[in-house]
């Protein structure tokens, strides 16, 4: 597979993530909150306080809009595209793995690895798409 057919399937998979992440948050804010990341996992953003569906359908539309930003990088299939995404992914993940990394120990111990290694994944699709080489000039 060359490169760019790469970045889009990763784009693409990571949009598609974001897209389930944003949904369920959408349509079932409730269940989000005391069930997410699901199993085996569970109870992830009960950790951070009581519920707050306005809060909860925000992070939902959030993640909407990163997966409508990423699957349209990959449709569009430029480098500009790409990058812009990646732009777009870095500003949104980068912060929320600090945030995690910071606020851990309210965790149980199975679940502190898992809760950061998956809003890390975030910042490596976001350093792929922002690292993707230009065209060289002719």
């Amino acid at each position: 597979m060359d490169q760019q057919r790469w970045v889009r399937a990763v784009l693409v998979a990571f949009g598609a993530g974001e897209a389930g992440v944003g949904s369920w948050a959408q349509v079932a804010p409730s269940s989000f909150y005391t069930d997410f990341p699901g199993w085996p996992w569970h109870g992830w953003v009960t950790y951070d306080g009581p519920f707050n569906e306005h809060l909860i359908r925000d992070f939902g539309g959030l993640n909407l809009a990163l997966a409508v930003t990423l699957v349209g990088a990959a449709i569009i299939g430029s480098v500009a595209a790409a990058r812009v995404a990646g732009a777009a992914s870095l500003v949104f993940s980068l912060p929320h793995t600090i945030f995690h990394w910071a606020h851990i120990e309210h965790y149980p111990p199975v679940d502190q690895v898992p809760a950061v290694a998956t809003a890390a994944v975030g910042v490596l699709v976001a350093v792929i798409a922002l690292l993707v080489p230009g065209r060289a000039p002719s």
